[in-house]
């Protein structure tokens, strides 16, 4: 029995530079499933993504799946790509199963909380204030931001350049009218007039999303992180949101730990493979 990919359509070429196509499963020419190749819309044309991997009920448990990944890596490797992600759904065990057996390196995961109206309550301890980032202190706060999410690809194996483009194209991405970028907030927590933390919330369409939150390094260990994640969910629910999503890094145990006490739960794992 062999199992390829079929292409369903043209190769697509989008206005971002990402290119995709889909293709059907078979097996014998039986389509069995489908499956989505794209390259990534903001690492760029080396990272590949695979999605929305399909195997219909009959033919599931035959390793149609692992087959069809493998000859998507093949794609994959053709385009030029040096590198493959997917994402899989919390409740699919089996997804995560099949992408750790191929060699896929867990590097993040996807976090969701839902608020309730009565939840609304003053978050900040005695002491410690809440005021917008200004003007003066963008330019040198967006490159920490930068510095930040770029180390952070280095450490997972992201050459710097690369790293460095994806972290300037966030900030472009989600700032592109700085400090008065709509339905965005960036908030300074200062502790007894000294500055401790800052928090950057999108209150997006359906839901909101914490951009970034960075406690001061020697300021860590004195709750000013639970401080600032109540905050976000004080302005969601002041922002019309009933629900709060954020990303982080699967190392990052200390915010993870954070998180999951909070009452965040993983919507989806983050993975990846170097293409050999």
């Amino acid at each position: 029995m062999t199992t390829t990919l079929r292409p369903t359509e043209p190769l697509q070429h989008a206005a971002d530079g990402t290119r995709s196509r889909r293709y059907q499963v078979c097996v014998n020419g039986r389509p069995v499933g489908g499956v989505r190749l794209t390259t990534h819309p903001e690492y760029g044309p080396a990272v590949a993504r695979v999605e929305g991997l399909r195997i219909d009920e009959p033919d599931r448990g035959r390793g149609r799946g692992t087959v069809a990944a493998l000859a998507a890596e093949e794609v994959a490797r053709g385009w030029g790509c040096r590198s493959v992600e997917v994402s899989v759904p919390a409740e699919s065990a089996t997804g995560l199963r099949l992408a750790t057996a191929l060699g896929y390196v867990l590097r993040s995961r996807n976090m969701v909380k839902r608020l309730a109206p009565e939840g609304a309550r003053d978050t900040l301890p005695a002491g410690r204030t809440v005021r917008p980032l200004t003007e003066a202190e963008l330019g040198p706060w967006l490159t920490e931001v930068a510095d930040g999410a770029a180390a952070a690809l280095m450490e997972r194996g992201v050459p710097e350049a690369e790293a460095y483009a994806k972290a300037n194209l966030g900030n472009a991405r989600f700032l592109p009218d700085g400090l008065a970028t709509e339905n965005t907030l960036i908030s300074v927590l200062e502790d007894e007039g000294t500055r401790v933390g800052t928090l950057w919330l999108g209150l997006w369409p359906h839901t909101a999303w914490v951009l970034n939150v960075e406690v001061g390094a020697g300021q860590r260990g004195r709750g000013h992180g639970r401080t600032l994640m109540l905050l976000a969910e004080t302005q969601t629910m002041e922002g019309g949101k009933d629900r709060i999503g954020l990303h982080v890094f699967a190392d990052n145990t200390p915010a993870e730990r954070l998180y999951e006490s909070l009452g965040y739960e993983t919507t989806a794992y983050n993975l990846a493979k170097e293409l050999g």
